[in-house]
């Protein structure tokens, strides 16, 4: 099943034709996850979503209000036998009519949702590599820090990473700084610094890249910074590690020759894992 302006529908019916978001990548979307018929960090979500929607000038419906956000949600994992641990995806799009140029700034929306496995976050000690993508760069400008339904150049980084037996691959900015993971956003630890680059470097302004940063500067020893990373000083760290809603944290072991511990991911797992008990 799935949710198509607050009604439910077989996940067969076809909504693509003149569908804007699948012709022009007009469209733009949130990934969230609901554990024990709760949204994770729903606030944070629903904000990120309704500025997106300002930037690229989408008319956000009086009705549109958190709460009605969280009942469709969770409507959909219900109809899905799934909200005790589910997956959520919202993609809001503008609606039908006109080229680049719309007919009118009007928006609907489609949810779906899938089982996960796991409430709490799991720490990954396995096999995780990655390298440098280099065949197209993210933009430093503020499309590139939220998600829109354009994702191609995660999608040919994506395939670049399988192609070369990768599990990952970092992406740089056309300053030729790292901005983000294809699959998230990326934290470096060297010593007792936590570096992510600024969101000013085009990286995604992740959800759960704010509740690390917040779990982070709590810790006594850890220094918390944000910064431009140049590709040179991964090599140098003594942690990487990529983090999002869905896997909560994913530690790098290997970049080229360099392998890394998973010392403070380990510990920021345990603190992310507090808050999902909280709720």
């Amino acid at each position: 099943m799935i949710n198509f302006n607050g009604t439910l529908l077989a996940s067969e019916t076809n909504l693509l034709v003149n569908n804007r978001a699948f012709l022009f990548g007009d469209g733009v979307f949130e990934t969230l996850k609901c554990v024990d018929n709760k949204i994770l960090f729903l606030e944070d979500h629903y904000f990120r979503l309704m500025a997106s929607m300002r930037i690229v000038r989408m008319e956000i419906p009086m009705d549109f209000t958190m709460e009605y956000f969280e009942a469709q949600l969770l409507n959909v994992a219900k109809a899905n036998n799934c909200n005790d641990v589910a997956r959520i995806r919202i993609t809001v799009y503008r609606n039908n009519g006109g080229y680049y140029l719309p007919n009118d700034n009007s928006i609907s929306f489609l949810i779906s949702a899938s089982l996960l496995n796991n409430p709490l976050y799991e720490m990954r000690n396995q096999h995780y590599e990655v390298d440098l993508y280099k065949d197209f760069y993210v933009s430093k400008q503020l499309l590139s820090t939220i998600k829109t339904t354009n994702k191609i150049l995660n999608i040919t980084a994506s395939i670049f990473a399988k192609e070369n037996g990768l599990d990952n691959c970092l992406l740089l900015n056309d300053e030729k700084n790292v901005a983000e993971a294809v699959h998230g956003n990326i934290f470096m630890r060297i010593g007792n610094v936590l570096i992510t680059p600024p969101v000013a470097d085009g990286c995604l302004n992740g959800v759960m890249r704010k509740q690390i940063l917040k779990l982070a500067k709590k810790i006594e020893q850890i220094e918390v910074v944000e910064r431009s990373i140049s590709p040179f000083e991964l090599q140098k760290a003594d942690e990487l590690f990529i983090t999002s809603v869905i896997q909560g944290i994913q530690p790098i072991t290997k970049y080229r020759k360099k392998e890394f511990s998973t010392q403070l991911s380990e510990e920021l797992i345990q603190k992310l894992n507090v808050l999902v008990r909280l709720g």
